[in-house]
C-alpha cells in the first residue's frame, strides 16, 4: 500500500466522524429540543455557529465565491438542515438516518454530470447494496412511517449529494481552508432560513437548559466540527468516496435509538443496517487500474 493510500485511509477515517456525529443528532433532536420546530432548529444549527466561525477566521467570500458560498450553503445546510430535522421530528431516529444515507446514490449521479466521473460498477453495486439495506429498514420495519417525513429525508439526501459534489468541483479559494468555507456556508444557510422560520413558525420558543445544551452539542459537534472534517475530506479524496461514508449515519442513529431510546428494531431492520454498512466499505475500495507501479497517482487539485 502506498503512502498516498495510507493518507487517503487516514482522511477517510477522520471524515467518517462526520456522519457518526450526524447520526447522533436525531436522538438529541427528539429528546432535548423544542418539539415541532424544524426550521428554528435548523436556524440555530446554522447561523450562530456560522457567525462565530466568521469572527474566528475573519475572512469573507469575494468575487465569484460570494455566489458559490450561497449555493453551497443552500444545498449543504440551508435546504438540508430543515428537511433533515423535519424527517427527524416525524420519523424514528434510525429510519430518518437511513433515508439521509441514500445521498451516495444521488452523489454518483451528480458526479457523473458535474465532474465527468463515470460511476464504476463496484460503486454502483455499493450504492445499490446501500439502497437495499435502506429498503429493509424503511419498507419492512415494524414502526409506522410518516409520508412527509420519508419525502423530507429523501430530499435531504439529494440536497447533500448535490452539495458534496459541487464542493469537490469548486474546491476553495487559494489560501482559504475548510473552516473558513464552512463558516461562509453556515452563515449563508442561516440567512436563508431566518425569514422562513419566522414566517412559518413565528417567534422563537422559550428554551430550557436541556434545549440549550442540545443546541450547543448540535452546533459545535454536529455542525462546526463535523462540517470542517467533511469539507476537509472532500478536498483530499473523491466526492463519491466521502459520500459513501454517509451510510454510517443510520448505523449510528439506529444504535443510539436502540440503546438510549429503547426503539425496537425488527430482525430485517438490523440486517438492513448491516447491509448499509457493507455498502459503505465496498464504496471505499478503489477501482483496479492495472499495475500499480505503472500508474502514477494524480494529485487532487482544488476547484477542479
Amino acid at each position: 500500500m502506498t503512502t498516498a493510500t495510507h493518507g487517503d485511509a487516514r482522511t477517510l477515517a477522520l471524515t467518517a466522524l462526520t456522519p457518526i456525529a450526524w447520526g447522533s443528532t436525531y436522538a438529541v433532536t427528539t429528546e432535548f429540543l423544542p418539539p415541532d420546530r424544524p426550521l428554528f432548529t435548523a436556524l440555530m444549527r446554522a447561523l450562530p455557529v456560522g457567525l462565530v466561525l466568521l469572527a474566528i477566521t475573519r475572512t469573507l467570500p469575494r468575487g465569484i465565491w460570494i455566489g458559490r458560498a450561497a449555493v453551497l450553503g443552500t444545498l449543504n445546510m440551508g435546504v438540508f438542515f430543515p428537511l433533515l430535522f423535519l424527517a427527524a421530528y416525524r420519523l424514528p431516529g434510525g429510519v430518518a438516518g437511513v433515508l439521509a444515507a441514500i445521498a451516495p446514490m444521488f452523489a454518483l449521479g451528480f458526479a457523473a454530470v458535474l465532474l465527468a466521473e463515470t460511476p464504476t460498477r463496484r460503486r454502483v453495486l455499493a450504492g445499490l447494496i446501500g439502497v437495499f439495506g435502506v429498503g429493509l429498514v424503511v419498507l419492512r420495519g415494524t414502526v409506522e412511517l410518516d409520508t412527509v417525513g420519508v419525502l423530507a429525508g429523501l430530499a435531504a439526501a439529494a440536497s447533500l449529494g448535490a452539495g458534496t459534489v459541487l464542493a469537490k468541483k469548486w474546491g476553495h479559494p487559494t489560501g482559504v481552508g475548510p473552516l473558513t468555507v464552512t463558516g461562509w456556508q453556515l452563515t449563508a444557510a442561516g440567512l436563508l432560513i431566518t425569514p422562513l422560520a419566522l414566517f412559518v413558525e413565528g417567534a422563537p420558543p422559550a428554551l430550557d437548559a436541556e434545549a440549550v445544551g442540545g443546541y450547543l452539542y448540535i452546533g459545535v459537534i454536529g455542525t462546526a466540527l463535523a462540517y470542517w472534517l467533511w469539507f476537509r475530506g472532500i478536498a483530499r479524496v473523491s466526492a463519491t468516496s466521502v459520500s459513501f461514508l454517509g451510510l454510517l449515519s443510520p448505523v449510528t442513529a439506529a444504535v443510539i435509538g436502540w440503546i438510549a431510546l429503547s426503539e425496537a428494531l425488527a430482525p430485517l431492520q438490523v440486517l438492513g443496517l448491516v447491509i448499509a454498512l457493507a455498502g459503505t466499505v465496498l464504496g471505499q475500495i478503489p477501482a483496479k487500474t492495472g499495475p500499480a507501479a505503472s500508474v502514477p497517482r494524480e494529485p487532487v487539485v482544488a476547484g477542479r
